[in-house]
């Protein structure tokens, strides 16, 4: 049986608190600790929401449409901090190892969103492995637009930059916001039928969660 995604969570988050300085490992806890009280913003995209069109591009600078996402059949979204963040990598992997195989017996399409800029999500496509659709959503408007995008704390991008990450070199057009790690599925018609929103940064959605959910889609 493989390991759920939380299970690899927890031993990511076991690994950096003993290897990130202790200040830092804090900064983060408090955030996390902080976005969990506050939970899902009330205006988030919800079942039976039809999701607004959009136009992305891909990791090769490509125009991609929600139309085309969806042309063939429902489509799995998966909005991601970026590149950058192990547990985003951890999902994505395992998204690709797990979760993709499995899709053609629901004709469904898999597709990760980021506000990373085209070449960084490339990068991450690259460093992950993985074989579907990656999208660059900048200054995070999509995400805004469905009540999923919040702006990260000074605090936190400090702490960031103490690491060597920068957040207005990593995203697109210098933004500052970042996604909630969340996993839709779409119908055909855009039409929510699953949502999965994650307050806490180091939690994700399992595989076995999106595979149930679109078992319970409606016979096209």
């Amino acid at each position: 049986m493989s390991v759920t995604i939380g299970a690899q969570s927890a031993q990511l988050k076991a690994a950096a608190a003993t290897q990130l300085p202790a200040d830092v490992a804090a900064v983060f806890r408090r955030r996390a600790e902080e976005m969990v009280q506050r939970g899902i913003p009330d205006d988030v995209i919800k079942v039976g929401d039809r999701l607004p069109p959009f136009t992305l591009s891909d990791a090769f600078d490509r125009p991609v449409t929600l139309d085309e996402i969806t042309a063939d059949g429902p489509a799995v979204i998966v909005f991601y901090r970026g590149g950058w963040c192990p547990y985003c990598n951890l999902a994505l992997r395992t998204y690709q190892q797990e979760l993709l195989p499995q899709l053609a017996g629901f004709g469904a399409r898999l597709v990760a969103i980021s506000p990373q800029g085209p070449e960084e999500s490339l990068t991450t496509a690259m460093k992950a492995a993985v074989e579907y659709t990656v999208l660059s959503d900048p200054g995070c408007r999509v995400a805004r637009d469905i009540g999923l995008a919040f702006e990260e704390t000074e605090e936190v991008m400090a702490a960031q930059r103490l690491l060597g990450l920068d957040l207005t070199k990593a995203n697109a057009e210098a933004a500052t916001a970042l996604p909630m790690p969340t996993v839709l599925i779409v119908d055909t018609d855009h039409v929510v039928r699953f949502v999965d929103v994650q307050p806490d940064y180091t939690a994700r959605t399992e595989v076995a969660d999106i595979l149930a959910a679109l078992g319970a889609l409606p016979p096209r």
